[in-house]
């Protein structure tokens, strides 16, 4: 499969990305010594529910999209409080339950990307690099969201890139190539199960996909009862139960770099939860940290770090959600790693997170600002929290220069040499980040090693020990196939 075809057209944002290679029941607390009404806190630390915990009615499905083993590590050293002895943990550590096998079934590469390894735990089938929920021989393969759907739940999609990018639109979508995404919002739109839209909550970037130039879909959503907001505020006030959230024309920026009107992924998270909740037959949400893995291909450390601690903020949000409604099964993982992240490089044995800390903006927004014409020198001052070399000021300025003749000459903007260009100016940028912080990366692509899973709620033991990726789909069919409270409603 073709570069461009695994990452998308190549346009100066996307360049940066391309060149680099269910309604729930609050809980009764019973009241434990100096908690008073809040609920009985077990040994651990956790608030333990009171009543049948079997099998989950709600599962909250989070994907740490391009996160690897060394992501989770490297974070823990950039959450750490610097003033305690110990290494802190993060969120996640707590709830690790073991890993996952990552590889796809493709003919040519075993190595997957988001496309294969979304369908894997979506679907519980593995498949080709590229696909959207569809097998090899095309033919399309039924989603978790899907199955949760048909028993009456509730369903959302919460993601930082393009809600048809492939993660979520592995979800509600069967095509078999991930860049169709036109499509990919027509059939989010078209296709219906029981009458009814697949995704009642629809929150991320990829506004230009929904647009007149694909049939006018947002005017289309809101004629059948969906609020349609593009800001944090409107998030807020949206009243509706099913919502169509577009907060970008693509993907949404870092949070590092995000405007203040740009809902943060946990707060996308709260939204969507606020609303599936009120189905009693219970819910199927999905949420992406996707930009670790777009800020993983460019080798961009600081955005890493930024996406990483979104990723968490949200993943903690759904563990203190899972502990106050007693059938919420809270589940993260990653589809594949991204860059060959090594913390530390060279001979010292230091890897120094203060830097990145230090830092006002990541490297993808750099590289945007000066691809687009703003003087470099004003950019990096702008951006940069640790000293940048004057010899390397000159390699941007030269990068920056290359970078706009290449474009000037290009016949479109899916030349490849815009994208090499590109990754010289980005390398050029993030040079004394790296180097600063000791960070290493051996890619711009994915790496194949297993992933982390986390897990909390009931039904968390079946995550348990090195499994597929396709057991994920396998257990949550299986949780809501055996759901008492879905199947009753049903009848």
């Amino acid at each position: 499969m073709s570069f461009i075809n695994k990452f998308g057209k190549t346009t100066v944002a996307t360049s940066i990305l391309a060149a680099s290679v269910l309604g729930t029941t609050h809980v009764s607390f019973a009241s434990g010594a100096g908690q008073g009404a809040q609920g009985q806190q077990g040994q651990d630390g956790d608030y333990m529910a009171i009543g049948n915990t079997k099998n989950p009615k709600n599962v909250i499905f989070m994907v740490g999209d391009g996160m690897g083993p060394s992501y989770n590590s490297a974070y823990r050293y950039y959450a750490d409080n610097p003033n305690t002895k110990e290494l802190d943990q993060t969120a996640f550590d707590k709830y690790l339950k073991g890993t996952n096998r990552t590889n796809p079934n493709d003919p040519k590469e075993n190595v997957t990307d988001s496309a294969a390894g979304g369908t894997a735990f979506a679907t519980g089938h593995k498949t080709y690099n590229g696909s959207i929920s569809v097998d090899n021989d095309k033919k399309p393969l039924k989603s978790v969201l899907e199955y949760a759907k048909e028993q009456g739940k509730s369903t959302g999609l919460v993601t930082t890139a393009e809600v048809t990018d492939a993660t979520p639109a592995v979800y509600a979508a069967h095509v078999d190539d991930r860049d169709k995404k036109d499509e990919i919002a027509q059939q989010f739109y078209n296709d219906k199960i029981n009458g009814q839209h697949k995704v009642d909550v629809l929150l991320g970037g990829g506004s230009k996909y929904f647009g007149k130039e694909n049939g006018h879909l947002t005017e289309k959503f809101q004629k059948d009862g969906y609020d349609y907001v593009t800001n944090k505020t409107d998030l807020a006030n949206s009243k509706n139960d099913q919502v169509l959230g577009l907060f970008a024309e693509k993907n949404m920026p870092l949070q590092i770099d995000a405007p203040q009107q740009n809902p943060l992924l946990a707060d996308m998270e709260d939204s969507a939860l606020s609303k599936l909740e009120k189905n009693d037959k219970g819910f199927f949400l999905m949420v992406e940290g996707a930009s670790i893995d777009k800020s993983g291909h460019p080798n961009d450390i600081t955005g890493v770090m930024s996406e990483m601690s979104g990723f968490d903020k949200a993943f903690q949000n759904a563990i203190d959600y899972a502990k106050n409604h007693k059938d919420t099964l809270v589940v993260a993982t990653a589809d594949h790693s991204t860059g060959g992240l090594s913390i530390a490089k060279g001979k010292d044995y230091v890897w120094n997170p203060d830097a990145i800390h230090k830092m006002k903006h990541s490297g993808s927004y750099m590289t945007e600002q000066i691809a687009k014409g703003k003087d470099p020198e004003t950019v990096i001052n702008e951006g940069y929290g640790v000293d940048f070399p004057e010899k390397q000021l000159d390699k941007v300025k030269e990068a920056a220069k290359e970078l706009k003749d290449v474009t000037d000459k290009a016949k479109d903007d899916k030349d490849p040499k815009i994208a090499e260009a590109t990754t010289q100016l980005q390398d050029a940028i993030q040079k004394p980040i790296n180097d600063a912080s000791h960070t290493g990366w051996t890619t711009y692509g994915h790496t194949g090693e297993d992933v982390n899973t986390y897990a909390y709620g009931p039904g968390a033991d079946k995550f348990r020990g090195n499994i597929d990726n396709t057991d994920s789909a396998k257990n949550i069919f299986d949780f809501f196939g055996q759901d008492v409270t879905s199947n009753q409603n049903q009848q």
